[in-house]
């Protein structure tokens, strides 16, 4: 049984592991908190990039001798290998710990293993503790890890009709600057943000992250089934690094001859691109967290492919009457098919709502959209 302040310290622990977001892939973030013998706080750390020490290591070092004896609580199991950085298990070990309570067991085949290790060496285990709240932090990779494919948030803005823009196709701006703002801490948040080529058609999409301070840059990714980007466009500047996904048979020649532009070709489906080939590709390329900020027809193509983790839908007081939809055709002809979604959160920016919710039962990852 935890006691309070452990539990205090493990709470304490899943916020650290929050300033890890966009920082660490394709690891997790992670945080930790070293108790003292007397159950006062010695140390604390959290994951702060990819390749760096990890939160174990980060909050022994703070704690130092005061960790002998004491009780480290960490969101995530401790590793168990070695990789860039050396085994975390070993670490507490060697800091004479006498209990370790982490939150949530470590999914992955490499790293699991650090609680039985832990616990040959005579340490006292314990999980679970906070359990739901470690998950809730490090739900991107824990997703990713789990389903073998990078976890997707679809985000979108629409008025009270539903309408993603005006029947001319003007659609800025239809939320507020603090749903904007609000956008960009999404952004900052994800390993890469993604649309169409529709969307970068109609708005130029710029997709990186403005306006926060020492942020890692997602990736920027444009399905591009027919290779129509034009040099100019500003997606393809130098501030965030962008990927075109094209079909196989694209002519890609006039890409080539634009400096710092990557390509990758994927199958066909139908008019677009196999959504899951495109995940497959990012999973591998690091990838554990997706934005996508495309379209309705992006959107729907997605959605056919049971390839959606968590909707945040931004709802301005705004009515048009008519124009695009917020989503397009997503295979759902008949309401018993229809998505249903939990909703998890709704709070106000400025004049609109931001609306969360994930889908009640995940549809599995269909081979084509």
């Amino acid at each position: 049984m935890a006691t309070a302040a452990e539990a205090h310290a493990m709470r304490r622990a899943v916020a650290l592991a929050a300033r890890g977001l966009g920082h660490t892939s394709p690891n997790p973030v992670v945080g930790c908190v070293i108790l003292d013998a007397g159950g006062r706080v010695a140390g604390e750390g959290w994951h702060q990039r990819a390749g760096g020490p990890h939160a174990e290591v980060h909050a022994l070092h703070a704690a130092g001798e005061r960790a002998r004896g004491g009780t480290a609580l960490v969101t995530l199991e401790p590793c168990d290998h070695t990789g860039r950085t050396g085994p975390c298990s070993q670490a507490l070990i060697s800091a004479g710990v006498a209990r370790v309570r982490y939150a949530v067991a470590d999914p992955t085949a490499q790293a699991r293993g650090g609680a039985a290790t832990l616990a040959a060496a005579g340490i006292e285990v314990a999980a679970g503790l906070l359990a739901q709240e470690a998950e809730a932090v490090n739900e991107p990779w824990l997703t990713a890890m789990r389903r073998g494919r990078p976890f997707v948030l679809w985000k979108y803005a629409a008025t009270l009709d539903g309408r993603s823009a005006a029947a001319d196709g003007t659609s800025r701006w239809i939320t507020s600057p603090a749903s904007r703002a609000d956008v960009h801490r999404l952004r900052a948040e994800a390993d890469a943000v993604v649309v169409g080529s529709g969307t970068l058609r109609a708005d130029d999409p710029h997709l990186a992250v403005r306006g926060r301070e020492g942020v890692t840059q997602p990736l920027r990714v444009v399905l591009d089934t027919r290779a129509t980007v034009k040099p100019g466009a500003r997606v393809l500047d130098d501030a965030a690094p962008t990927l075109i996904a094209v079909a196989e048979d694209a002519d890609t020649a006039h890409l080539r001859r634009l400096p710092g532009v990557r390509t990758v070709r994927l199958p066909r489906a139908g008019t677009g691109l196999q959504i899951p080939a495109l995940l497959a590709e990012l999973h591998g390329r690091g990838v554990r967290s997706v934005l996508l900020e495309g379209g309705p027809t992006l959107a729907g193509a997605f959605l056919a492919a049971g390839a959606v983790d968590k909707v945040v839908g931004y709802l301005a007081p705004v009515l048009l009457g008519a124009g695009p939809a917020a989503l397009a055709d997503a295979g759902i002809t008949t309401i018993t098919q229809a998505l249903r979604l939990e909703t998890t959160d709704v709070t106000r920016l400025g004049p609109d709502l931001r609306v969360t919710a994930t889908p009640t039962a995940p549809a599995p990852l269909a081979e084509e959209n």
